[in-house]
Formats: structure tokens, C-alpha cells, sequence
């Protein structure tokens, strides 16, 4: 089994490298998973000048282009700002006009589809760039995100064991501890993430091992090791935002509503994005507070990152039914569905049918976000709702059962639903 060859390969790749000994910064995030190439430092915009005066002098530099156009796509990452796309796709295809066929910048146009969403695109991209040169651990990773996002699993994995045989280190780890969280193998995923953590020097890179520890932690409801981590992580980098996205969820979870929404407005300050804003407004819900400009907001998030290429039907499922709009809701999940097959999409089916009335129809979805075995306190909470919606109350109260099991604060909104829901069953 592919899955069970990761966790061989990296133990090996540890024993003869020596992970203390190994230094690198190979990879970093995308919104998709984890990330397309090698992350410039805090001194991006430094890289990107430094970029821009070689290609005035070396206007044919057809590398300089490509890495341009990364650092444009960073740059996007960075501040969640999608008007850099525009700017990372031109220096990238004018890569492609210099040297045809180019592998860094066939990744690099793969890794700008997979923060546009266009999965399918990032896949054929990457195919292309591996066809062009088959060493290359860069367009496997774009691969790798590409199949995931597209509920492929087996050439997910396939994807990434390719990527760590060819260079084992922090961009493969982590996505390899990625791939294993899809599967429900959380111990195996943290031992990998630990690895990359062992790897990081740059305090990005450290913060974003911390993230995914706590977010693995915090998914287990083990809430101490995720305040650990927090700290760890903003101690390594304090504008973060994935981090103070998750001390959010831990301060909630102590009843500290208000400290919450500050951390969620240093998150949102940094990077507007739809998922933020939408926590965000869900969040100001559970404080008795109005959300309604926080979800128009998000209305603008969304529409910017459409207007720069961007398709995200997900998204503005998530959007429509915070605003109480569960038809619309579907509508758009299920166009989403219909592009990619991966469980969080399915999730998000599930659930809009669910709060549309349509309980029965959102069963075998909600089943599906399920298949690989990964455990989602948010999605055990979906399914046993659903299940109670069906009139099936035995699965009803062993799924919310197992959603507060799993993490009793899983959310500041639907824990509290499930714990009294579960009540009424008993």
C-alpha cells in the first residue's frame, strides 16, 4: 500500500541524511494543501525587485521569469491577495515564449492553477512539466495537491512518494503528513510533521510545521499539545495567520468569546480570505453579535478572487449558507462536486442539502467525506444531524458521539448543538 511506503521511505531518508543535520526550505502552503515550490523568504519583495532588474538587464533570462512568476504566486499566498495571479501567470508564459516547454515555468503555471482552483488545469500542467523533466520533485508536489483536491487518492499518494523518493525534506514531508491525515493515520501524519519541523530554519518554515501540528492536535481534542504549538509558532512567527486562526478555535473553546474575535481580526487583517471571514462571522454569531458586514466581506473576498482567474464554488457555498441561504448553497456545492470529487466538497454537499431539508439526499455524501477514514469531529457532527434529519436516531447519537469525542470544542457554534442534541437522544 502506497500510504504504508511513505512512512518507509521517510524513516529511511531520515536514517541516511540524518534529519538534524539537514537544512533546506523547500516548500510552503498554497489555499489547496501544501504548496508549490520553494518559498522565498521574509525578503520577498526584496527577490521580486532583485528579479525585476535582472530581467531589464537579461530581458531573455527565461529562468528569472519563471522564478518571478513563483514569487509573484507567493506574494498571492502571502497576503491573500489574488490581484498578484495576473502578475505571476504573465512572467510565467513569458517564460514559456523565451525557452517553450520549460519545466519551472510549467510548475509554476500548475501551482498558479491549483490557488485558482482550477484542479484539473494544475494536474494537466504538471504532467507536462514531469513529461519535460521527470526529476522533478517541484511538479510532483503541484501534482500531488492537484490529484488530493481532485479525490484521487491513490495518485495523490503515488504523487507524493515520487516527490520524497527524489527529494526527501520539508516540502515532501509535509505533504506526505498531509496525505496520511486524509487517510486517518493522525499519529503517522504528526511523527512526519515533526520530522519537517526538525528540517525548518526559516521562521515561516516554522510556523507552519507548528500550524499543522495544532491543527492535528487540535482535530484529536488534544488541546494542550495545540496551545503548545501555538505558541511554539507564533514565537517563531507572530504574524502567522493560520496560527492565530487556531488559537481563535482554542480561546473559544475556553469560553473566551471576545479574545477570539481579536485573534480573527488580526487573521482576517492579514488575509481577507472567504474561509476566514467566514469563521469569522460564524464566530461573531456565537457571541450574539451581527455578522452581516463581515459576510459582505467575504462577498468582496470572493468576487476579487474571481475577477483574478479564481473559481471557488466552495467557497461560496460556505458563504451562501452563513448568510442563510441553504438552496443557493447547494446549488453551488454540487457544481463544485461535479469539478472534483474530494471530501471536503463532498462535506459541504452534504450539509447544505441538510439545511435545505433535503436530509435523505445529503446521506451518501456525507458518507463520502468519510471514506478514507480520516476523523472530523465536524463532519461526525454533520453526519449525525443528517442521520437525525433521516430519522435514524441510533446513527445519530453515535456520530455525535464521536464528534464530541473527538474534540468536545470542536466549534464555538455546533458543539454546543451537538452536546444538546445528543442529550435528547439519550
Amino acid at each position: 500500500m502506497r500510504v504504508r511506503m511513505i512512512v518507509t521511505v521517510v524513516l529511511a531518508a531520515a536514517l541516511l541524511l540524518g534529519l538534524g543535520a539537514v537544512a533546506g526550505r523547500t516548500g510552503g502552503t498554497t489555499e489547496t494543501a501544501f504548496g508549490s515550490s520553494d518559498r522565498p523568504s521574509a525578503g520577498l519583495p526584496a527577490a521580486i525587485a532583485a528579479h525585476q532588474e535582472r530581467l531589464r538587464r537579461v530581458p531573455g533570462d527565461w529562468t528569472t521569469w519563471a522564478a518571478l512568476g513563483s514569487a509573484y504566486l507567493e506574494q498571492a499566498r502571502a497576503t491573500a491577495d489574488p490581484s498578484f495571479y495576473p502578475k505571476a501567470e504573465g512572467a510565467l508564459r513569458k517564460s514559456l515564449e523565451v525557452r517553450a516547454g520549460n519545466p519551472p515555468a510549467l510548475a509554476g503555471l500548475g501551482a498558479l492553477a491549483n490557488a485558482r482552483h482550477d484542479f484539473t488545469a494544475a494536474r494537466a500542467l504538471a504532467q507536462q512539466a514531469l513529461a519535460a523533466d521527470p526529476w522533478s520533485d517541484t511538479a510532483y508536489g503541484v501534482l500531488a495537491d492537484a490529484e488530493t483536491q481532485l479525490g484521487h487518492p491513490l495518485p495523490a499518494t503515488d504523487a507524493v512518494q515520487h516527490m520524497l523518493d527524489l527529494r526527501p525534506g520539508l516540502a515532501s514531508y509535509t505533504r506526505a503528513s498531509y496525505d496520511l491525515e486524509q487517510h486517518g493515520r493522525r499519529t503517522d501524519a504528526m511523527d512526519l510533521m515533526r520530522r519537517a519541523l526538525s528540517l525548518a530554519v526559516e521562521p515561516a518554515d516554522l510556523a507552519f510545521c507548528h500550524q499543522h501540528l495544532a491543527a492535528l492536535a487540535w482535530a484529536a481534542g488534544d488541546v494542550a499539545t495545540a496551545t503548545s504549538e501555538i505558541t511554539l509558532g507564533l514565537a517563531a512567527d507572530a504574524t502567522a495567520a493560520g496560527l492565530w486562526q487556531l488559537k481563535s478555535r482554542v480561546d473559544a473553546a475556553a469560553g473566551h468569546l471576545d479574545l477570539a474575535l481579536v485573534d480573527l481580526e488580526k487573521v482576517v487583517a492579514r488575509t481577507p480570505t472567504v474561509d476566514a471571514l467566514v469563521e469569522q462571522a460564524r464566530m461573531l454569531t456565537a457571541a450574539g453579535r451581527d455578522p452581516s458586514a463581515t459576510l459582505r466581506l467575504a462577498e468582496a473576498a470572493h468576487q476579487l478572487f474571481e475577477a483574478n482567474g479564481g473559481v471557488d464554488d466552495l467557497g461560496a457555498s460556505a458563504l451562501a449558507l452563513a448568510a442563510g441561504r441553504p438552496a443557493e448553497a447547494v446549488q453551488l456545492a454540487l457544481r463544485e462536486w461535479d469539478r472534483r470529487q474530494f471530501a471536503e466538497v463532498a462535506d459541504a454537499v452534504a450539509w447544505s442539502l441538510h439545511a435545505a431539508g433535503r436530509s435523505a439526499e445529503a446521506l451518501p455524501y456525507v458518507q463520502q467525506a468519510e471514506a478514507l477514514g480520516r476523523l472530523d469531529p465536524a463532519v461526525a457532527f454533520h453526519h449525525g444531524m443528517i442521520a437525525l434529519g433521516t430519522g435514524d436516531r441510533a446513527t445519530a447519537r453515535l456520530q455525535l458521539q464521536l464528534a464530541l469525542a473527538l474534540n468536545p470544542h470542536f466549534s464555538p457554534v455546533d458543539a454546543p448543538v451537538a452536546a444538546t442534541t445528543l442529550a435528547g437522544l439519550s
